[in-house]
């Protein structure tokens, strides 16, 4: 889509400043189309593109800009006060949130200030939320019908006030304090009889989320009812506002970004990629590098307590690299697999013994499949002549056999438990990483590798 957004003839009009003939061309396109295109433009290109829309057209494709894009043409059109204050007071409730808790303090007021006295009453609400709640994301843009009125009132109210509504899928119906007693599809008004009373739609059953909610939370609920809104109450039940499903699913992919970015191994970025500064690219990965190194260094420790065996038989040396290597893959895997369970609510902390029965089951399945192909690996290559193990090489072989099997095994466990302990002790399972197993079952695999060998091989190579 953006190569079809850039080019060569959109490009030329830009660059030619050909204004009259670009904003024709814009006239045809649809909001998201535009935003994409306002979002690769460099700047003044970005802003004198977004001057050329009409008024209905900028707020639509303000909504869809990033936020970064968003501040850029906030600062750019600082001086046309006018301008600025209407594509703000237009603005929907949670897309205007969203920016003006980005911004710093100062400017936060100063737009804030711009907003007409209904406008900048709604917005100091919605940011009194804590961060990261429910409160944040919704909007007071809805239609509420009240359960005496009938289907035809009810109608009539839609077509009178529908058209500044975030969506008019849902309809609520609300007592006269404002507390939320149903909800209804649309689709129900639609078929029923003109006179037929609201309340005798109603069913009294309803999802409804609180402002205080973590949006975490609103993702699974959002996921559980397969809804495209839900209501928002307070403690008291009065309804406050709706949450949509386009604000949910941000929240969805930052939760996905900052556990995707978790598992490999880092602390999560509270901003886009190219957006953050050196600085912090280097202080969020750094700490757990280091940390990473330094568990680490406990595999150079553990190898030392086995170095006389390595001497007396340096040939156990040469798969070390394979053991360890297996057994963190298999970490990693159990552990990517549990965390994304425990994220979607596949699993919860009650599962633990059927995750670990599982995972018994499966690691020494695993164990086992990777550990015949060692013991065959050492098998061939001694009869077909690429290396000597000795006259010992099938006690050699069954050595990485069953050391794969336990090593294989062991990392399983490790990888699917941590999650578990860590989602019990109130941290974010994501934190157990697929670097931070596979170190882990680094250092006790060498262990495991060198007791099974100086089970196997003493009396004859140790």
């Amino acid at each position: 889509m953006l190569a079809q957004l850039l080019k060569p003839e959109v490009q030329e009009l830009i660059q030619t400043r050909n204004l009259r003939a670009l904003r024709d061309v814009l006239v045809d396109w649809e909001p998201p189309e535009i935003a994409s295109l306002i979002d690769h433009l460099p700047s003044p290109d970005d802003v004198a593109v977004f001057r050329l829309l009409p008024r209905d057209v900028a707020t639509d494709v303000f909504e869809y800009l990033s936020t970064e894009k968003q501040e850029e043409l906030v600062e750019a059109l600082a001086r046309e006060k006018e301008r600025l204050a209407e594509l703000l007071n237009e603005l929907s409730d949670d897309d205007r949130t969203a920016l003006l808790e980005e911004l710093p303090g100062p400017v936060a007021q100063r737009l804030l200030n711009m907003l007409s006295p209904e406008e900048r009453a709604v917005a100091t609400k919605l940011l009194g939320y804590p961060e990261e709640s429910v409160g944040r994301l919704m909007t007071t843009e809805y239609v509420a019908v009240r359960p005496h009125w009938t289907v035809q009132q009810a109608l009539d109210h839609i077509r009178r006030y529908g058209k500044d509504s975030e969506t008019l899928n849902v309809i609520y119906v609300v007592d006269d304090n404002w507390r939320l007693l149903d909800d209804l599809r649309i689709r129900e008004l639609l078929l029923a009889e003109p006179n037929t009373k609201i309340e005798e739609l109603m069913d009294g059953r309803f999802v409804a989320l609180k402002a205080t909610d973590d949006q975490e939370m609103a993702v699974q609920v959002f996921r559980d009812y397969d809804r495209v809104a839900l209501p928002v109450t307070d403690s008291e039940g009065v309804l406050l506002g709706i949450v949509t499903i386009d604000d949910v699913l941000d929240v969805a992919e930052e939760e996905a970004t900052e556990d995707i970015q978790k598992l490999g191994g880092m602390e999560a970025l509270e901003e886009p990629y190219l957006s953050a500064s050196m600085g912090t690219l280097l202080k969020k990965r750094a700490r757990w590098l280091v940390f990473l190194f330094l568990s680490e260094m406990f595999t150079a420790t553990a190898m030392g307590r086995f170095e006389d065996e390595i001497a007396r038989a340096v040939v156990l040396a040469l798969f070390v690299p394979l053991i360890i290597a297996s057994g963190g893959n298999s970490g990693s895997q159990a552990a990517t697999l549990i965390i994304r369970a425990m994220a979607i609510g596949e699993v919860t902390l009650r599962d633990w013994w059927r995750v670990m029965r599982r995972e018994i089951f499966s690691g020494l399945g695993l164990g086992a499949i990777l550990g015949t192909i060692g013991f065959l690996r050492v098998s061939l290559w001694q009869l077909v002549g690429f290396y000597d193990y000795g006259p010992h090489w099938y006690l050699i072989g069954f050595t990485v056999f069953l050391a794969l099997i336990g090593v294989v095994l062991w990392g399983t466990l490790i990888g699917s438990m941590l999650p578990f302990v860590l989602r019990r002790l109130g941290f974010d399972p994501a934190v157990s990483s697929a670097p931070f197993v596979a170190t882990l079952v680094d250092v006790t695999g060498i262990i495991i590798y060198f007791e099974v060998a100086r089970l196997m091989l003493t009396g004859t190579l140790l």
